[in-house]
């Protein structure tokens, strides 16, 4: 480890040892959601969440074993279809609804999504000037029928590595049901596991008070056309950004309700990350919270020009670091 490398460990150690002080659950719970929304939202591009994603090197290290979490009742898997050919449908996107506003939904995204059953991509996490502090895995985990939707199922698996697993232990996983033409969140579950404690969390979002909670899962009363962080990121991946420059949306965390602001700022090439070098579209991601912007946090999205419009990178500037996510791995 080099001098920079260790006084910025060295700071981050500090930091976390002062975390370290008894919560009571509920307290708990929200310094996990928050920590969560600042990962989540750095790797779903909205902070992300998200982030959320997994990868191990071989370093003669033994893997965490990741949840194999069932499906929720009901979910039923879609046989598979051909790859869809060729034409693209745009999507025609317009301002996100409003309280003011409630009738007015999201629009659908591309009716023949770049989204392919399998898709699993690799990522690591720089954080100010340490290399590989998290390994992360982004996933399509399957493509099927949920609440007489279609949707797509989607998955992020994250876990923090050494030297930083040594003071603050992550393994958490996120999935996500997002309905197949809009990417709107139907379902969204958090099993986190931080520093030996262990939250589950299952959502169903509603856009009406009306509608009971399920037995199983606990309803999110959200915006019509709210998007969860999974969901946002693919849906960024599914805008034409050369015919639509800027997007909105509100997103949900799990905890609270923001307002995601995308734009493209320009095409950046020789996009270097260990996956490879790309020519890439850049766009920079704003978070407003109750109509006022997060200052604190930025983000910018590197999205390669290829058919698949494939997330090579994101770099974060959070309150507590500065963070960098690149691609390692495409299966």
């Amino acid at each position: 480890m080099q001098p920079d490398d260790f006084r910025a460990w060295n700071n981050i150690v500090r930091r976390k040892r002062r975390e370290q002080r008894p919560l009571s659950r509920e307290r708990h719970r929200k310094s996990m959601s928050h920590r969560t929304t600042l990962g989540i939202v750095a790797i779903a591009a909205l902070g992300c969440a998200a982030g959320a994603f997994y990868w191990l090197h071989a370093r003669g290290s033994h893997p965490t074993p990741e949840v194999v979490s069932a499906e929720p009742p009901g979910f039923h898997e879609a046989p598979p279809t051909p790859a869809p050919v060729e034409e693209r449908v745009n999507a025609a996107v317009t301002k996100m609804p409003t309280a003011s506003d409630p009738k007015k939904t999201a629009p659908p995204v591309d009716s023949v999504l770049p989204l392919r059953t399998g898709e699993v991509l690799e990522y690591t996490a720089n954080i100010s000037k340490v290399s590989n502090m998290a390994n992360l895995k982004l996933q399509i985990a399957g493509r099927g029928s949920f609440l007489g939707k279609t949707v797509w199922h989607l998955q992020a698996v994250v876990h923090t590595e050494n030297p930083l697993r040594m003071v603050f232990e992550l393994d958490d996983q996120f999935d996500s049901y997002s309905d197949a033409g809009t990417l709107a969140s139907m379902q969204y579950e958090m099993r986190l596991s931080e520093r030996g404690q262990k939250v589950a969390s299952v959502q169903r979002m509603t856009t009406s008070a009306n509608e009971p909670a399920p037995a199983d899962a606990t309803a999110a009363r959200v915006l019509p056309g709210t998007r969860d962080p999974l969901g946002m990121m693919q849906y960024l991946r599914n805008v034409d950004w050369a015919k639509t420059p800027e997007v909105r949306s509100p997103v949900y965390d799990g905890h609270k309700l923001y307002d995601a602001h995308a734009k493209l700022t320009g095409t950046s090439t020789g996009v270097t990350v260990p996956a490879g070098s790309y020519t890439a579209s850049k766009i920079n991601i704003r978070v407003f919270d109750n109509g006022v912007e997060m200052k604190d946090a930025s983000f910018t999205l590197y999205l390669a020009n290829n058919e698949a419009r494939t997330p090579v990178l994101l770099e974060a500037i959070l309150p507590f670091a500065a963070a960098r996510v690149e691609l390692v791995k495409i299966k």
